[in-house]
């Protein structure tokens, strides 16, 4: 994700402006790191240069459907 992306983000529940946390970056993408509103004090992941703004309860489903046996 790139740094100057922080003008135009916010958050997709409140529309609230998000704080970056950069734990890896390389020139200027961030490839790890968080994003967090503090109006709702949720946090949003960035992995592999990606924010994931998918609200807590989408994402904890996708988590929870990738965890499960396909049955294949």
């Amino acid at each position: 994700m790139r740094q100057d992306l922080m003008e135009i983000l916010v958050c997709p529940l409140c529309k609230g402006d998000l704080t970056l946390t950069i734990a890896a970056v390389e020139g200027d993408e961030v490839l790890t790191g968080d994003l967090f509103c503090p109006a709702c004090n949720e946090h949003y992941p960035i992995d592999d240069g990606i924010p994931n703004l998918l609200p807590p309860d989408m994402r904890a489903s996708m988590a929870a459907a990738a965890d499960a046996p396909s049955g294949h």
